[in-house]
């Protein structure tokens, strides 16, 4: 088995020890990783997409998050297992090169970058229409240039000066969702006092044509209208690669999942439909969590989500760069991107593949201005269902990880998936279920997404194999080494 140097210390680049590329470091201090775990799970999509989620749904919306949230802790725990065992920058992407061959490596990883760098688009536009709110004196584009400029700038300095960033901006929405989970919580239960909440209570949830007025199928609805809000979960499995302890921090964020999206999904959404009639009109025209502030009588609630709002638009937008900079960085050392990728500077920061991940950013947000009902609508719809296919891939790498890491290196076994192999085909079989039920959902989109998101999928697949047929690259074997910050492949022959 093969070893780098010490985690302080210029890891071997992927030409071998004898180029300049210092390789990834260990910038990432324990508080950073602490705060991208909890914070990667609470997306900007929670606070703008619940309400349509609550108007499909009603109150049965939080049957759908449970359902979702079940399904995340299960593969994040699939994902934990093997990150554990052996943490890389390239995390699902590398456990699926060799669990189940360079193709699959190959293909999800890109596909993954590509979700990433169109939700740079998206959330940079949402960002600058915040900040036009605000500062008209900026155009709106000119607001999105701006964002995109810092957080690069950001990003190139150190995987430091990303993971403080970071740490701000998630501890922000971290103390906003807390806040607001206490304070609904305590008007909720009418012990709130000099609050004015009239319609708030538990009677909400079973008033105005009860817990499911839409009818049972509205739970699978309301599980494609939420099910993208939790994309980012996996975030923390990529970077513990850069951390000071990369095990412990794969293993805390693994077993705090479940609280995490306990309290920050099911908590808040539970105390939106507690607080409000799932109909009232308000939710649908000012937001879900704008209109439960609003009756509580809090002054400027408007204004106070809006910043809440731009903080997680800004985290999305700081940690997209960071995760499809990282992802091309991998496929980078597995010779499966431009080998440029793998090459980092001196402070450990893979240069040539955050400013890639940034221009197609730029392009997708250009194209957003220019083309948004055709080139831009297809982007987005057509790395729509990215998420899911991650995840079924995690669910079919760890069926065969969990045989390789037994055999070579039982002890990494850390974290353990429950109920192996059973829990795993349970959760395989939902998300195909739940892919299945898109293909039917012709109201919201979900036929498109899918079929658009397989296309795309298709092609990419495509290459892969094409690639592998013709023997693109060295043949390498990933093996479970000794340092588990340790992701250099082995040369075979």
């Amino acid at each position: 088995m093969t070893s780098q140097p010490t985690p302080t210390k210029a890891a071997s680049g992927p030409g071998g020890p004898g180029e300049p590329d210092g390789g990834l470091q260990a910038g990432l201090k324990n508080r950073h990783l602490s705060m991208i775990a909890i914070g990667g799970v609470i997306g900007a999509g929670l606070f703008v997409g619940s309400s349509s989620g609550i108007a499909t749904a009603g109150p049965g919306i939080l049957l759908s998050y449970a359902l979702v949230g079940t399904l995340v802790v299960l593969v994040m725990r699939m994902l934990g297992e093997m990150s554990a065992a052996n943490p890389t920058s390239g995390s699902f992407s590398a456990h699926a090169d060799r669990a189940l061959g360079r193709w699959a490596g190959f293909s999800i990883g890109w596909l993954y970058w590509f979700f990433w760098v169109v939700v740079l688009a998206v959330e940079a536009t949402a960002g600058a229409k915040i900040l036009e709110g605000w500062i008209p004196a900026v155009p709106q584009w000119g607001w999105a240039l701006i964002v995109m400029v810092v957080l690069t700038a950001t990003n190139l300095v150190s995987v430091g000066s990303y993971g403080e960033f970071e740490f701000w901006f998630a501890g922000i929405k971290v103390v906003a969702i807390s806040a607001f989970v206490v304070i609904g919580g305590l008007a909720v239960f009418g012990v709130l006092p000099g609050v004015d909440a009239e319609q708030a209570g538990l009677g909400n949830l079973t008033g105005h044509g009860g817990f499911l007025p839409n009818g049972p199928g509205a739970i699978l609805t309301g599980v494609l209208l939420v099910v993208f809000s939790f994309m980012g979960s996996e975030i923390a499995t990529l970077a513990a690669g850069e951390s000071e302890d990369p095990q412990r921090a794969v293993t805390k964020s693994t077993n705090s999942i479940i609280w995490r999206v306990g309290v920050f999904y099911l908590g808040s959404i539970f105390v939106v439909v507690a607080l409000l009639p799932w109909n009232d009109p308000s939710i649908k025209e000012q937001g879900s969590y704008v209109a439960a502030l609003d009756s509580l009588g809090i002054a400027h609630a408007g204004q106070i989500m809006n910043f809440i709002v731009l903080t997680s638009v800004l985290s999305c937008l700081n940690s997209g760069l960071y995760t499809a900079s990282r992802m091309a960085f991998s496929l980078g050392q597995r010779r499966d991107a431009p080998k440029v990728f793998a090459k980092t500077t001196s402070r450990g920061v893979p240069m040539a593949a955050i400013l890639a991940s940034v221009v197609f950013g730029f392009v997708a947000v250009f194209f957003n201005y220019a083309y948004p009902k055709t080139i831009f609508l297809f982007l987005v719809n057509a790395s729509g269902a990215v998420a899911l296919f991650v995840w079924l891939v995690i669910c079919f790498s760890q069926l065969r990880m969990r045989k390789i890491i037994q055999r070579e290196s039982p002890e990494k076994l850390v974290v353990k998936m429950w109920l192996y192999p059973y829990l795993t085909w349970a959760t395989a079989a939902l998300i195909v279920f739940v892919l299945g039920y898109m293909l039917t959902d012709t109201e919201h989109d979900g036929r498109e997404t899918v079929l658009l998101s397989l296309l795309v999928a298709a092609v990419v697949l495509a290459i892969a194999v094409i690639r592998q047929k013709r023997g693109a690259g060295a043949p390498y074997v990933h093996q479970v080494a000794d340092d588990p910050r340790d992701e250099t492949p082995v040369k075979v022959g």
